[in-house]
Formats: C-alpha cells, sequence, structure tokens
C-alpha cells in the first residue's frame, strides 16, 4: 500500500524519531490507544523528535492520520499547528494548549475535539496504518492561511500544501 503523502508534490524528507513509537511497528495497546475501549486506556500523543529539516523552515505541523479507516477519507487523529522553528520535539502526552510550544495549537481532530485521539481500528477492518508526521513550513504561522483551532485537519493540510518544504514521517500500525 502507498503512502497518501505519493499523490503529493515531492518534497525534500528530514528525519522524525520517537521514544515511543517505531516506523512499521505496532502501536502500544492502552497507551496510544483509548478509544478501543481498553480499561485503563488513555488518549495520549506520542514523544516526538526532529531534526535535519532545511534551514528557510519557519514553522512545523504535526499530524496523525489513518489512511485505512474504513471512509472514504481515512480518519485524522491529531494536527497541531503553529510549532514554532526552534522547537524539534514534543513531549508525550500533550493534549492541550498548556501542553504545547508558545504559539502552537491543535487543530480540532476528525472526532472534532482538540488534542490526540488514540488508535482504535474497528474490528473486521484490518491493520491500520497511522502516518504520524511532521510538515516543514515555509511561513511561520498557518492563521496567515486561513487556518484556526476551529478548522479540520483536512483543510490544514491543503492550506500549507504549498508552503510544506520538506517532510518526516513515521508509520506505526494497529489493528488485526
Amino acid at each position: 500500500m502507498s503512502s497518501p503523502y505519493d499523490a503529493l508534490p515531492a518534497v525534500e524528507q528530514f528525519t522524525l524519531t520517537s521514544a515511543d513509537i517505531s516506523d512499521g511497528a505496532p502501536l502500544a495497546p492502552g497507551q496510544y490507544a483509548a478509544m478501543s475501549g481498553l480499561a485503563g486506556a488513555a488518549d495520549r500523543s506520542p514523544q516526538l523528535s526532529w531534526e535535519g529539516f532545511p534551514l528557510a523552515t519557519r514553522s512545523f505541523v504535526v499530524t496523525m492520520y489513518d489512511a485505512d479507516a474504513p471512509t472514504p477519507s481515512g480518519l485524522w487523529h491529531w494536527a497541531v499547528a503553529d510549532v514554532p522553528v526552534g522547537t524539534t520535539s514534543l513531549p508525550a502526552g500533550v493534549s492541550d494548549e498548556a501542553g504545547l510550544p508558545d504559539g502552537a495549537f491543535h487543530v480540532a481532530n476528525d472526532l472534532r475535539t482538540t488534542g490526540y485521539v488514540g488508535a482504535a481500528p474497528p474490528p473486521g477492518t484490518g491493520k491500520h496504518r497511522y502516518f504520524v508526521a511532521v510538515h516543514a513550513l515555509d511561513v511561520p504561522s498557518v492563521t496567515t492561511l486561513g487556518v484556526t483551532a476551529e478548522s479540520t485537519p483536512a483543510l490544514l493540510s491543503f492550506a500549507v500544501l504549498g508552503h510544506t518544504l520538506a517532510r518526516a514521517v513515521l508509520v506505526p500500525w494497529a489493528g488485526e
């Protein structure tokens, strides 16, 4: 299966790492899968760190997208906009504006809540890939592009399309 980013104009790549998730590995049950109804589960965003982005970068956007959700449009689990260029990591558990770097904000996810929504593929829908991405942008703020906290992650993605200098992606999975 291909990446949803394959359909977009090609951009440079940089390095994204995490103490909590790994490319091609399953997401830890209970940590990043609260929607699954597991006892003790929590909607807890993973720790992320990035490096090697272009010098022209002026801000970052962080997203998590389930390309295999049983909808024609997938499912956006997380979107953080206006991460300052001096920021090169996010701690685990960023779930409110107080945990974000100054100036950054959550864009409502597809459940129309703010913050991170854990992975929980519905039974019978197979293995789902979660594209966790950091997008390096040539603008200091997506609000200049008309994006607000009430926007959708799809609108955010559309607005930054022509402003993305580079992208770093990790693809963990969950499900059957």
